[in-house]
């Protein structure tokens, strides 16, 4: 028996990055993975693989989280493909442009807000029923460490990172307070090896390794992470082992904010 046998798991942003990783941990430890992205053809790209290996255990979804018809369509699709829904990961995010408070545009900051806060509002709104009604329910909100610290540059993203840790403390709270059992935490990745690294690799000149050994610069452990290292600890809250942790944040990222 795996660690999250007999679970039904949504992740959103699943077709690559950190999605695609925690969604083959998942599927490794046992449960079902309903994989929606905007981007239909990646997510249903890993379904493929991920059913090749285990048979039934994946399926892709179209889905544009910043829209409620399209929360209400997938969500209502993922319970009736999988049977239920007892996990929630609001994974789908973007970084936006590195931009300086005086030079940010409304329409950046839209832009991102609706995809790295609203997105998870709806997907907690929408999911809530059959969380509740899997007897066993974990919402996973992906914030970062730059929700907690800020960066010049960095004004919408650390806006909405941060909205994103104190909002999932407020469902928590109201979960446990309806005496629903369905619990909320957060987890801050640091630079993690995945596309949203993409504008630091550019700046850097394209040159990867160097863009990476320049992020590590400040991480104690002294090197940026891996998709499984996220992918681990959401595979813990997803399982019963955290069945009495709920509005806690978990910090993935070498110890930088230990400092």
């Amino acid at each position: 028996m795996g660690r999250v046998a007999g679970k039904a798991a949504l992740i959103t942003g699943a077709a690559g990055g950190l999605g695609q990783a925690m969604a083959r941990m998942l599927v490794r430890e046992g449960a079902r993975v309903a994989l929606s992205d905007l981007d239909l053809n990646g997510a249903r790209a890993l379904a493929e693989t991920i059913n090749a290996e285990h048979p039934g255990m994946a399926f892709a979804y179209e889905h544009d989280v910043t829209r409620e018809d399209d929360w209400v369509r997938v969500v209502g699709a993922a319970v009736q493909d999988m049977g239920g829904l007892s996990i929630l990961v609001n994974n789908a995010g973007i970084g936006g442009s590195l931009l300086w408070a005086e030079q940010d545009t409304l329409e950046n900051w839209r832009k991102v807000q609706a995809v790295n806060l609203e997105s998870v509002m709806l997907g907690c709104k929408h999911a809530m029923a059959p969380l509740r009604a899997s007897g066993a329910g974990s919402i996973v909100n992906i914030s970062s460490i730059a929700g907690l610290a800020a960066a010049p540059g960095m004004g919408v993203y650390n806006a909405t990172k941060a909205a994103v840790w104190l909002y999932t403390k407020t469902v928590a709270l109201e979960c446990a307070k309806a005496g629903w059992n369905v619990r909320a935490n957060s987890v801050h990745p640091v630079f993690i090896k995945t596309p949203i690294l993409d504008p630091f690799i550019a700046m850097a000149g394209g040159d990867e390794a160097n863009a990476h050994e320049k992020l590590a610069r400040g991480i104690p452990l002294k090197r940026i992470g891996e998709p499984d290292d996220v992918a681990y600890c959401v595979l813990y809250l997803a399982s019963d082992e955290s069945k009495f942790v709920t509005g806690a944040e978990f910090k993935i990222d070498g110890g930088l904010t230990a400092q």
